[in-house]
């Protein structure tokens, strides 16, 4: 039987006496990669439409705001004369009739906002305990409790507007003509009662969002916290009160953060409830703004106004940073 054999190839030492290792592929030049400018090249489009949504129109109304920018300048802003800080003294100064307006209007967005804020709240935690408990018809609620969050909110506001309308609403039909509570029907969309009319569409509104959220929080909490507790001879409140409240602190500080900037800035309900002139009772601060702006035709009144609001927003914000970072400190 023959026995082949190979012969292996020669390699000849190189000039340093070592041989050659396996061939390397060649390195590729740093021009052409795209690890170094790939996270710019993402969040450039982000930053653009930041830029043109919201940071150079607040430059611009924050121009406006110290200039005298009337219905006489408005197709020639270059024209307009300079104010400096004479519309915030304008605003600011509560002797007039544009302070006083000024204050009151916010006198009464607070008021609708810890309304708003404290009902919402509440009603979206309560509904999220009882709705941790499994039962039938679950799946069912939950559908039902985000459905005013999931609507389009001018949708819905109208159809508040024609229920809360005097004449033939459905609100004052089932108080006078059905149960027989009052014998006129009231005004809802006028006077005092405005105010809580729009209250009342605003927690509409927003509790399905508190009760998405906490929802969504509580489901993060071990069921065999609740056992042991149960064990150790703790009440449901004593439960609810140590474990659900202790561990969605974090959860409810951010939700309370922006469910007072986003009622405080509310705009939707009250314009298409009452229109550009609310009754006195509803005069949101931001309604006010748009009325200098758009009814009176003082843009540099109105600029100011925004601005004071934004200012205020960012202090709440920021008292809202510094007392979360105190809390995280002293846990």
């Amino acid at each position: 039987m023959a026995v082949t054999t190979v012969s292996r190839p020669t390699v000849e030492p190189s000039s340093t006496g070592r041989a050659p290792g396996p061939a390397r592929p060649a390195r590729r030049k740093k021009w052409l990669t795209w690890n170094r400018w790939t996270p710019l090249l993402l969040i450039l489009p982000a930053v653009l439409l930041e830029l043109l949504v919201h940071v150079i129109p607040m430059i611009v109304g924050l121009w406006m705001s110290f200039i005298q920018l009337t219905q006489f300048y408005v197709t020639n802003w270059a024209a307009a004369p300079f104010a400096g800080f004479g519309n915030y003294a304008v605003i600011l100064n509560f002797n007039n009739a544009l302070g006083k307006q000024l204050l009151s209007s916010f006198g009464v967005t607070l008021a609708f906002t810890i309304l708003v804020v404290g009902i919402s709240f509440f009603l979206g935690m309560a509904a999220s305990i009882v709705l941790q408990r499994k039962f039938r018809g679950r799946g069912l609620l939950r559908t039902m409790f985000l459905i005013p969050y999931a609507l389009p909110a001018y949708a819905g506001i109208i159809t508040w507007k024609f229920i809360l309308q005097r004449d033939n609403g459905l609100l004052n039909e089932l108080l006078v003509n059905n149960l027989h509570t009052t014998d006129t029907a009231p005004f809802w969309l006028v006077g005092g009662n405005a105010f809580f009319s729009v209250v009342i569409v605003s927690i509409w509104q927003q509790w399905p969002f508190a009760f998405l959220m906490t929802m969504a929080g509580m489901q993060a909490i071990p069921d065999d916290m609740y056992e042991a507790a149960a064990i150790d001879g703790a009440s449901v409140w004593q439960q609810i009160r140590h474990i659900t409240m202790g561990m969605m602190r974090p959860i409810n500080a951010v939700l309370l953060l922006l469910l007072f900037l986003w009622t405080f800035r509310e705009f939707n309900t009250p314009f298409v409830l009452f229109g550009p002139v609310p009754p006195p009772s509803a005069n949101l601060l931001t309604v006010n703004i748009y009325s200098n702006s758009f009814i009176n035709w003082n843009f540099g009144l109105g600029s100011a106004m925004s601005v004071l609001l934004m200012l205020f927003l960012v202090i709440v914000a920021g008292a809202w940073a510094l007392w979360q970072r105190k809390a995280n400190r002293n846990a």
